[in-house]
């Protein structure tokens, strides 16, 4: 939390009007302003009023925010601290940032400070968003570790851009963010309506970037994948309209993504709705649309056997399909 004595209000509104100009200056490249100057931290910095530990704490600095570097005098670096709180409201997460610290002028200790000058920073950057994506897979993950993950993979492309982590570190940051996100909107009543349009939208801005940078890659591909998320039903409410949509959704994107990491994976989802298609017309009595989805859901299974014949996906396809083809139901209570 920022701290600031209310009788140096004439110093707080410089602070305030020269932040204001970074910002101008970090939307508007024609400005002139200096890539280099940017860097991020390691690890949680307090940021001073002066260069001194003893003088008053006006903000913290986390893993991943970033800095604009004014000034060094070792052991210190003066800063504008988390400055990109400042970003387009386009660009500002739907959840997760709330409680970001307000931007602020002061001295940081110069240890941690890495920016796109840092020799090797970009497999520094990555290294660290790394283990930070891994200890928040484990029980008991530090508070706001995978945020900071995420921030420090975006530092990676935004600062090294043609760095062979690049790509990688984009993906990464932006599929962070989007587990982040669905995670939360899951857990609100409107995820359980069947109409997707019902519930908050995951932020697809980083995911068509990738796109948008990387068409033709895997990563595109990924973000592509991912992007379905916001086109699924909540609670199918049994119901053949959502799964019938659905698998005509992963179907297109497999024919679009043919080689892609995803396309098998997608192929195996359409296949498990059209079996519960199958399901859901037979206790309806349409023998012609049941027959009809189980056909489908052969011909999906057999062309994985083709095109992904070592895949788990194939695998958990063919016996799906063996369930259908021995008129086991795969939707609801299977027992006779």
């Amino acid at each position: 939390m920022r701290m600031i004595d209310l009788g140096r209000a004439g110093v707080v509104a410089m602070l305030v009007a020269a932040c204001a100009s970074v910002w101008a200056q970090k939307r508007d490249n024609s400005s002139g302003y200096d890539l280099a100057a940017r860097a991020t931290v390691l690890h949680e910095a307090n940021v001073y009023v002066a260069a001194d530990p003893n003088s008053q704490r006006v903000s913290t600095v986390l893993p991943g925010h970033e800095v604009v570097v004014v000034e060094r005098s070792s052991p210190w670096v003066k800063v504008f601290a988390n400055t990109d709180v400042q970003e387009d409201p386009e660009d500002k997460p739907e959840f997760g940032d709330e409680n970001a610290p307000t931007p602020a002028s002061g001295w940081i200790r110069d240890k941690g400070v890495v920016g796109p000058t840092t020799p090797e920073g970009d497999v520094i950057l990555y290294g660290a968003a790394a283990n930070l994506e891994d200890a928040a897979s484990r029980p008991n993950a530090p508070k706001n570790a995978a945020m900071q993950a995420h921030l420090l993979y975006r530092r990676v492309s935004d600062y090294f851009p043609q760095s062979r982590l690049a790509p990688e570190a984009a993906w990464r940051s932006a599929d962070i963010r989007w587990q982040l996100e669905k995670r939360d909107i899951s857990s609100l009543p409107s995820a359980h309506e069947q109409d997707p349009i019902l519930r908050p939208t995951i932020y697809e801005g980083e995911m068509k970037k990738i796109i948008k940078n990387d068409r033709g890659s895997k990563y595109a591909a990924m973000a592509a994948y991912e992007m379905l998320d916001n086109k699924l039903c909540g609670d199918w409410q049994g119901l053949p309209k959502c799964p019938e949509k659905e698998a005509d959704l992963y179907e297109k994107y497999a024919r679009q993504f043919p080689d892609g990491p995803r396309t098998a994976q997608a192929l195996y989802n359409a296949v498990y709705r059209e079996a519960t298609i199958v399901t859901m017309y037979t206790v309806q009595e349409d023998k012609k649309k049941a027959d009809a989805a189980a056909s489908k859901t052969q011909a999906l299974a057999a062309e994985m056997k083709t095109k992904f014949p070592q895949a788990d996906d194939t695998a958990r396809a063919v016996s799906i399909a063996y369930k259908v083809a021995q008129g086991i139901p795969i939707y609801g209570n299977d027992r006779d």
